[in-house]
């Protein structure tokens, strides 16, 4: 495995306010204090809603509740965003490329950076297609919100070294499943990343489950929505087919709704990738 880069400037140097997290947890001392002079069994329900909201808000992709997160774009708007987790994969990726292409929609992929050490030349093939690279992390552990502040920096910083030797640099970090902590903010402002997560998605589990996968994203599709869905091979080659037709139907559907796929970079008014 790869060292990290090099030692970025800490995160405080970079903070410049509360996150909600902070300020509840500055409210729930505040309120216990004030309730425990009445009643010792009082103070303790501040305090044990702020745990509860720290157990809970890791696991709400869109829930800011530790750091800022952006998963969605303007909702005046017509349009939304496509990203795809996981990969790459030299079975799904081409097959991407090629509807993408047919479709004339940009995408972001959101790619691990062992599978991006791994097939080097499918990035770079996304890259002359016109799309975007962010970091997905580099062994995409999905108990990495779970692993120390060092642990969490490395899979970020490890990722990083490889898209730059691929000739890239990620902006953009959406941590595994989407799940976030309080040891994130700081992670991030060492690497100099920022946090993308999205607004819709169709639970696959990874392309595990991908029946009336379009019906999901187009049922609950609405203007500015960051749409998640994987780059990677079912585990059944006999879903293979069925992830191709409904990848197709998504795309189809998107412009039967009037919707234009922006750039992600567009649709949130930040830069992806340098």
């Amino acid at each position: 495995m790869f060292r990290p880069l090099h030692r970025r400037p800490t995160a405080h140097r970079f903070k410049t306010r509360f996150s909600p997290a902070e300020w509840t947890g500055l409210a729930a001392i505040l309120l216990a204090t004030l309730l425990g002079l009445f009643s010792a069994w009082l103070a303790t329900l501040p305090l044990f809603i702020f745990l509860l909201l720290c157990a809970i808000a890791p696991l709400l992709p869109n829930f800011g509740f530790f750091l800022p997160i952006i998963s969605k774009g303007r909702s005046d708007s017509p349009t939304v965003a496509l990203t795809f987790d996981d990969g790459p994969d030299p079975v799904t990726t081409p097959l991407l490329l090629a509807l993408l292409a047919k479709y004339q929609a940009p995408a972001t992929f959101f790619v691990t950076g062992q599978r991006a050490r791994q097939y080097p030349q499918l990035i770079r093939d996304i890259l002359a297609c016109g799309h975007t690279i962010g970091n997905h992390s580099y062994h995409h552990d999905n108990f990495l919100m779970l692993r120390s502040h060092r642990r969490l920096v490395l899979e970020i910083e490890t990722a990083q070294q490889i898209f730059r030797q691929i000739g890239v640099f990620p902006l953009a970090f959406r941590p595994p499943v989407g799940i976030t902590n309080s040891r994130l903010p700081r992670a991030l402002a060492q690497t100099g990343m920022y946090l993308v997560n999205f607004s819709n998605r169709a639970r696959d589990c990874g392309n595990r489950r991908v029946d009336h996968l379009s019906r999901k994203i187009l049922r609950q599709l609405r203007n500015g929505d960051i749409i998640l869905l994987h780059d990677i091979k079912p585990p059944d080659d006999a879903l293979l087919g069925r992830w191709h037709t409904e990848v197709d139907l998504i795309l189809a559907g998107i412009r039967q709704r009037g919707l234009t796929v922006l750039p992600l970079a567009a649709l949130i008014g930040r830069p992806v990738m340098k």
